[in-house]
């Protein structure tokens, strides 16, 4: 294993911020791996850790078949967020930016600095390095650009990126592109995920969609002139929700990434993962169910599997007029994620339920 140390620009006065990637393996594909981009999403943490521990075992024994990179807490101007004893670290304080969202845009510039041919993999390696030559030149000022552009600079230059997160509660579940469903649905069985909730442009940017989207775009505007494959498989992993700390869950999640990096070829020996329908829904087909008023929320029926549309799923309790709300399933689906948080405000996501047809449009993910 080498360490790397990256050091960010424009901290204040008197201050310096480091990002850590663990490079293990070595060789012309990569894959990457990053924990906690939302910084107060600890249960991914723990499962780079192990993760880290067993990647060790595995190049010792010298069944690595390419360079695997991890950065075990990819945020370090998160994990200092403490407001009133809270840790926050999902928005960026003097931006306001959601950490997961506005990365940059290279399709242009690559697109601008090539000559393609009709080998679709040399395309393909040509748009990359092109893509990392022009996010090299993207200008930085603030530590929260600098992050954006090592993050990316480490995932432009890997076939496989995993993005791993949590819910507030939430069951085993993914995000990432309808086009490479194979690979969505091994990424499902090998982690035994209920759903894969699938957009090619959920809004803003986000790390997954800054990784997998370039390639689509690329594909169609070469479509019928030069042939270029999709260069990056990219998936957003969320680790059930925040308080699922646990060394038997962090070690079972750590275990199903590397059979997912075996059956992508990074690693040999792996056991095929076991038989699991990982249910592949539109993103759009997620609906959230709002609070019609503020008051005490209680859950009425466990979290994870199918529900049917009406079924009720929680009751919200004004404590001052006594008056009791039932919020119902929108549609039939998988009861997939809940907020954490007992008082909600009125017009605040209770829970969501992945349904199978895409009823919304716009921004499809939250603040």
């Amino acid at each position: 294993m080498q360490i790397q140390e990256h050091r960010l620009i424009g901290s204040p006065s008197g201050t310096q911020r480091t990002l850590t990637t663990l490079h293990f393996g070595a060789g012309a594909r990569r894959a990457y791996l990053q924990a906690s981009l939302h910084a107060d999403e600890v249960p991914a943490m723990l499962v780079a850790q192990h993760l880290r521990r067993r990647l060790a075992e595995l190049e010792a024994q010298g069944r690595l078949r390419g360079e695997i990179v991890l950065a075990p807490a990819c945020n370090p101007l998160g994990l200092s967020q403490q407001l009133f004893g809270r840790h926050q670290g999902r928005f960026e304080h003097d931006s306001g930016h959601n950490f997961n969202r506005h990365y940059p845009d290279l399709v242009a510039q690559a697109i601008a600095r090539v000559q393609l041919g009709d080998n679709a993999a040399q395309n393909t390696e040509t748009l990359r390095q092109a893509m990392l030559q022009a996010l090299a030149e993207h200008p930085v000022q603030t530590e929260l650009q600098h992050l954006r552009k090592i993050l990316l600079g480490h995932a432009l230059a890997a076939e496989v990126v995993l993005d791993l997160h949590c819910d507030n509660e939430g069951v085993m579940h993914l995000y990432s592109v309808p086009e490479q469903a194979q690979c969505v649905r091994q990424l499902g069985a090998c982690l035994q995920a209920e759903v894969a909730l699938l957009a090619n442009e959920s809004g803003d940017s986000p790390f997954d969609e800054a990784c997998s989207g370039p390639w689509l775009r690329l594909q169609q505007h070469y479509q019928g002139r030069h042939p270029v494959n999709l260069g990056c498989f990219a998936a957003t992993v969320e680790h059930r929700g925040v308080c699922d700390v646990r060394h038997d869950l962090a070690a079972q999640d750590a275990e199903g990434l590397l059979r997912f990096l075996g059956l992508q070829g990074f690693i040999s020996g792996m056991d095929a993962p076991s038989a699991h329908d990982c249910a592949l829904v539109p993103l759009a087909g997620s609906l959230p169910v709002t609070a019609p008023h503020a008051g005490v929320v209680v859950f009425t029926r466990p979290l994870g599997g199918p529900v049917r549309q009406g079924e009720v799923l929680a009751e919200l309790i004004d404590p001052v007029s006594g008056h009791c709300s039932e919020l119902r399933a929108p549609v039939d689906g998988i009861y997939y994620r809940r907020e954490q948080q007992r008082w909600v405000q009125a017009g605040a996501t209770v829970v969501q339920v992945a349904g199978r047809e895409a009823l919304r449009s716009g921004k499809l993910l939250s603040a």
